[in-house]
């Protein structure tokens, strides 16, 4: 899947006017299917956060794990209120916390060997304050990402392409109606209705 969120989804106007309603579902330790929703869309993340800092691919899986323990240890005390910050700014501050632990654990158990690369690592790691435009931005990117799969099979082919073609590969209508064999007021109501669905489900799962 590219990593360019479609021009018909940049528009965010509505989106983050409702209750965080995944957030306040995972705060109840029965609901199960919450917490598997909250796994799929934040684990890539914070996967992707991590090895972006340089760690391994088995070293970041363990440590989002640990990531995600420590969340769901706190979240049922976490108190979602957007004049204190969003909560994925408070995850940021979590995944630092954690990586900061692994870098140190792994510095020490190599320390006399002569290998300089952890503590450079982690001299080098900055304050989540410094990365939270590219937080927010990896954030943004793979709320898409998860709604693009989530809704994927609800549509047609045929709507579906007509809807990649124009808002992510970027191409005409005109140039999309005709290899499809569609008309174009029929690719502007296919994009209509798929950025509608994705819309409707980042709500749903959006922080803010």
């Amino acid at each position: 899947m590219r990593s360019t969120s479609p021009d018909c989804c940049s528009d965010r106007d509505g989106i983050g006017t409702t209750s965080p309603s995944l957030l306040l579902r995972v705060r109840d330790p029965g609901d199960n299917a919450a917490w598997q929703q909250f796994i799929e869309i934040y684990g890539p993340l914070l996967n992707r956060f991590l090895r972006g800092k340089g760690l391994q691919e088995a070293d970041a899986a363990d440590v989002t794990q640990e990531i995600l323990r420590s969340v769901l240890l706190a979240i049922g005390r976490f108190e979602y209120d957007r004049r204190a910050g969003r909560f994925r700014g408070w995850l940021l501050t979590v995944a630092y916390s954690k990586l900061n632990t692994f870098l140190t654990r792994r510095q020490r158990q190599t320390l006399g060997s002569g290998d300089t690369d952890m503590e450079l690592a982690l001299r080098n790691v900055p304050e989540p304050a410094a990365e939270s435009v590219d937080w927010e931005r990896e954030y943004q990117q793979r709320l898409y990402e998860w709604a693009c799969q989530q809704a994927r099979n609800e549509f047609q082919t045929s709507t579906w392409r007509a809807f990649w073609m124009r808002n992510v590969d970027g191409r005409s209508s005109d140039d999309v109606a005709q290899e499809l064999q569609m008309s174009v007021g029929a690719v502007y109501i296919a994009c209509s209705r798929v950025t509608a669905r994705l819309r409707a489900l980042i709500q749903q799962v959006d922080d803010e």
